[in-house]
């Protein structure tokens, strides 16, 4: 019903629905935190970190030997690894993650995947990490990172579950909230007008055919409903450095808490 309704609103009132669009791309909304999540992130050094005009949350776990940046997904936060960071703690890791923009304990406003991802190179140098985790949407701006900072050396990258094309987001935005494709077009048209890229160029699969990793694995679920494993199986046919591993039974989210795959997780950055 609610789709409906902005369908009959994107003719009668197009200007506000393309804003709305818009807000639902650049306006994060905040998932609660599990309690072990959140008693993870109280264990964490934290930082208070002036980026872009927002105060970005730091964390820091352990003084291991090896160090590791973890890199969470659009709407997610980095309590949301937590399970991973203890399995790193146990294995000698310094592990740092933050909350992108509007994310988390982040401070609020809108933002986008170009404040993400110029966030991701910063912290990339800032803490001299040479392995990197992401989940969803932190694959695409991590990514975009490295692209855009071709200096950047990285031995071991992991993908859990990763988008593909820009284009593909705005889709999978205009059927949940229902907009026609006028309305789409609008959107695009506004993105590209603010933010001066062409939204057609923004794809994982061409990003990482020019960046600097030593080696990377996806792993996704064959079933994820979030995104769909045919776009990260596209990232992998145009990464010659990247394995893949189909798994089943996790969803897209659950995939951060299954023991067999933090498993997976420490053996390959090991």
């Amino acid at each position: 019903m609610k789709r409906k309704l902005v369908r009959i609103a994107s003719v009668l009132f197009p200007k506000a629905i393309t804003s709305f669009a818009y807000d639902q791309l650049t306006n994060p909304q905040i998932r609660k935190l599990r309690e072990n999540e959140l008693e993870t992130i109280h264990k964490a050094q934290t930082e208070d970190f002036p980026f872009m005009g927002f105060n970005i949350k730091l964390y820091t776990w352990g003084s291991g030997s090896r160090k590791v940046l973890l890199i969470h997904g659009w709407e997610g936060q980095a309590g949301n690894f937590s399970d991973i960071i203890e399995q790193l703690l146990e294995n000698d890791y310094s592990v740092h993650a933050f909350d992108a923009p509007s994310h988390g304990f982040s401070s609020k406003g809108s933002t986008s995947l170009f404040e993400f991802t110029e966030l991701v190179g910063v912290l990339i140098r800032k803490h001299k990490v040479h392995k990197l985790v992401s989940h969803s949407f932190g694959g695409v701006a991590t990514t975009y990172a490295l692209f855009n900072n071709k200096d950047l050396e990285i031995d071991t990258y992991i993908l859990l579950t990763t988008p593909d094309t820009f284009l593909e987001r705005i889709n999978d935005v205009a059927e949940l909230t229902g907009i026609t494709s006028k309305i789409k077009e609008a959107l695009i048209k506004r993105l590209e007008q603010e933010n001066n890229f062409d939204v057609k160029k923004l794809s994982v699969s061409e990003f990482v055919k020019a960046i600097n990793v030593k080696k990377a694995i996806i792993i996704h679920d064959k079933n994820d409903k979030v995104v769909p494993i045919e776009r990260a199986l596209n990232v992998h046919k145009n990464w010659e450095a990247s394995e893949f591993k189909e798994i089943e039974g996790t969803g897209h989210f659950r995939i951060l808490r299954t023991k067999a795959i933090i498993n997976d997780v420490v053996a390959y950055l090991n």
